[in-house]
Order: C-alpha cells, then structure tokens, then sequence
C-alpha cells in the first residue's frame, strides 16, 4: 500500500482573510456553495488545498485548539527568479502581513524568504540562484 498525498487541509480563523492572502500568491480558492465555511483550490500538479474554518473543523477534531508559537508547517511556493521573491515579500509586507524572514541568499543555492498567513502559518518564497 502507497498512500498518495493528494490534500492540504489548513484550519484557518477567518476563511476570507485567507482566501485574500493566498490570492496574493495565485492562488484561486473557491467557497463550497454547501458549506461557506470551507474552500478549495486544486493547483495544476494535481495537489488541491482546502481551507476550513475553526468553527467547520472542530466537530470532527475532538479536543483542538489553536497552535501557539511559530509554525510547524510551512508552504513553500517557488519563483522564477529571485526579483521574484523580493518583490512579492515586499507586497506582502506593504499589505499589513508579518514578515517571518526577509529575503537572503541561502548556502544551498536558493533566495529564501517567509512570511505568516493570516494565522501565523509560515509561506516560503524561493528561487534558484543564478549560477556564479
């Protein structure tokens, strides 16, 4: 048996805070006409994320809280180009999001920077550095 990571669930405080945040960074959710509490986006690699709210996640977690501290987690979104990460960790900060790491140059060869959704959760940006 091969178990086949497919879903990304985030349990988010305010759906449409996220669903603003994550747009940001081309990311097209859609809200469950059934349940507004809940949203989908299915990227192009087959991986499809879901957002639900505290409240919608909840019943079916018995005895869950809120994280507290720094992230467990993170998702790691790639760019083109370095300029790249630059400009869009500059958006997000400029836009009120709490920036975790600000851009550098990486030993393995990559610009990295991490910023928080709206929960706290941490979002790489990195590229490949060009060839020195």
């Amino acid at each position: 048996m091969h178990p086949i990571l497919n879903t990304i669930d985030i349990v988010v405080s305010d759906l449409n805070a996220s669903v603003a945040f994550y747009a940001r960074l081309g990311l097209k959710f859609k809200v469950d006409e059934h349940s507004p509490e809940h949203a989908g986006c299915d990227l192009p690699n087959g991986l499809h994320i879901m957002l639900d709210t505290e409240g919608f996640r909840t019943p079916f977690l018995p005895g869950w809280s809120a994280p507290t501290g720094g992230p467990r987690t993170l998702l790691c979104f790639e760019f083109d180009t370095p300029a790249g990460v630059d400009a869009t960790y500059a958006e997000l900060v400029t836009a009120g999001y709490r920036g975790i790491a600000e851009p550098f140059d990486a030993f393995w060869g990559m610009r990295y920077a991490t910023v928080a959704d709206p929960d706290g959760n941490g979002v790489d940006l990195y590229a490949t550095l060009p060839a020195s």
